[in-house]
């Protein structure tokens, strides 16, 4: 799952960075790290959102509100 996760994240990446003017974008986010820091500041957040996410599926499915099924392994 890292990796496909890790191989979308480049896709898409690669996607946005050819859809618009490089040059342009870089003068709208100009020299400084506020754009950086927001990029970050946000993407703790959604891990965390993630996380809770994950963690309320988890007790739905022990609390037998939510059915779910183990998948075998290889």
């Amino acid at each position: 799952m890292q990796a496909f996760g890790e191989l979308c994240g480049a896709t898409l990446a690669r996607a946005h960075a050819r859809s618009g003017d490089r040059i342009a974008i870089a003068a709208h986010l100009g020299g400084g790290d506020s754009f950086d820091r927001a990029l970050a500041t946000f993407a703790e957040a959604y891990a965390d959102q993630s996380e809770r996410d994950h963690q309320a599926l988890v007790d739905a499915v022990r609390a037998g509100r939510l059915p779910a099924e183990e998948l075998p392994t290889a």
